[in-house]
C-alpha cells in the first residue's frame, strides 16, 4: 500500500465526495443492464450502472492503487447505490500497463499477466472497471497501435457471460509539459473510446469529464500526476454520473466515516493479495516458508466482516 494510510479530507473534500450521494433507492436509470442473471444486450454508448450483488473488480496502474487508500470513489459507488449490496475489490498496481510489467515481480511481464487474470477470476467479478493509459501515453503515437491491440486484448481476456466491463480513461496531467503531455494522452483516450465502443463496454471518461485546473493554485493534483484528495473527489463525482446516478448531500455527515471503512476493508485486502513477504510465500523462495501461505486466506473473513460494516454505515445513511 501507499505509504501514507491515514489521510484525512477537511472542508471542501467532504463536500465534493457528498455531492455525489443518492437521491434515490439503488435505480438503474439508463436501463442497458439487467439484474444478476437476466440476459441483455451489451451497451454501446459506454452507459452502465451497478446493480444488487454485484461484485466489481479495479484493475489499473496507479491511480487505481491510489484508490484503494483513499476510498474516495468506491465511497461514492457505495453511497449513491444504499440499496444495494455492493463488493469491490482493489487490483491496482502502481507503474503498471496493460501488459502488467509491473506485476511480473521477478518473472516476465507475461508471467504477472497470467497471474492477474487468475486473480481477477478467483474474485468472481460480475463488473471490473480496467483504468491504463498514462504510463503508455509516454510512448506517443509510435506505441498507439500495440496499446489499443493489447486493450483489445485484456478486454478479450477478461470478459465472459458473466462480466460486464467499465474502461476508465485517464485523468489530465498538471505538470510544467502538461500541453505536451495531455495532447499524448488525448489521443490515448480516444482509442480507449473507441475500444469501450468496439467491445461494447461501459466508459468512465476522467480525461473528458474532470474539471481542468481553474486557477495556479487550484490542482486536483500533488505533483501534477498523481491525484490529490480533491482530485479523487472530483473523480468520485465523475464516477457516479456515469453509473447514471443524480447527486445529493443527504448523508454528508456520515460520509467520511464511511470512507474511513473502506479504506481499512482496502488495506486488510491487499495484505490479502500482496503480502509483503511475497517472494517467501508464493514465488522462487517459496521453499524456505512457503508453508506459511495457509495463513492469507484468513484474511478472507477480516475483509468480509469489514466490507459489511460499510454496507451497515451506508445503510444508516439512508
Amino acid at each position: 500500500m501507499p505509504a501514507a494510510h491515514a489521510r484525512s479530507s477537511h472542508g471542501a473534500y467532504l463536500l465534493l465526495l457528498a455531492s455525489v450521494l443518492p437521491l434515490s433507492p439503488l435505480a438503474s436509470l439508463r436501463g442497458q443492464d439487467a439484474a444478476p442473471g437476466q440476459t441483455t444486450s451489451r451497451p454501446s454508448d459506454g452507459s452502465w450502472s451497478l446493480h444488487d450483488g454485484d461484485r466489481a473488480v479495479f484493475l489499473g496502474d496507479t491511480f487505481v492503487e491510489r484508490e484503494g487508500d483513499r476510498g474516495f470513489i468506491e465511497t461514492a459507488l457505495v453511497a449513491s447505490h444504499p440499496e444495494a449490496s455492493l463488493t469491490f475489490r482493489n487490483l491496482g498496481w502502481s507503474g503498471d500497463t496493460v501488459w502488467a510489467e509491473s506485476r511480473g515481480v521477478f518473472d516476465q511481464p507475461a508471467k504477472g499477466y497470467e497471474r492477474m487474470l487468475a486473480l481477477v477470476r478467483e474474485l468472481k467479478p460480475t463488473i471490473v472497471f480496467v483504468a491504463y493509459g498514462r504510463n503508455e501515453s509516454y510512448q506517443g503515437e509510435a506505441g498507439l497501435a500495440a496499446f489499443r491491440t493489447q486493450l483489445e486484448k485484456l478486454c478479450d481476456d477478461l470478459r465472459t457471460a458473466d462480466v460486464r466491463l467499465v474502461l476508465v480513461t485517464p485523468h489530465r496531467f498538471e505538470t510544467a509539459d502538461a500541453t505536451a503531455r495531455n495532447a499524448a494522452l488525448a489521443v490515448y483516450s480516444q482509442a480507449i473510446r473507441d475500444v469501450a465502443a468496439a467491445r461494447q463496454a461501459g466508459l468512465v471518461d476522467l480525461f473528458a469529464n474532470l474539471p481542468t485546473t481553474a486557477t495556479p493554485g487550484d490542482k486536483l493534483t500533488e505533483n501534477g500526476v498523481h491525484l490529490s484528495n480533491r482530485g479523487y473527489a472530483e473523480a468520485a463525482r465523475v464516477f457516479v454520473a456515469a453509473s447514471g446516478h443524480a447527486s445529493s448531500a443527504d448523508v454528508a455527515d456520515r460520509s467520511e466515516t464511511i470512507r474511513n471503512q473502506v479504506v481499512a476493508k482496502n488495506r486488510l485486502f491487499f495484505h490479502r493479495w500482496r503480502p509483503a513477504n511475497e517472494t517467501y510465500i508464493f514465488l522462487f523462495r517459496k521453499h524456505e516458508q512457503g508453508n506459511n501461505a495457509v495463513e492469507i486466506p484468513q484474511f478472507d473473513p477480516l475483509v468480509e466482516a469489514a466490507e459489511q460494516q460499510v454496507r451497515s454505515l451506508v445503510k444508516g445513511t439512508r
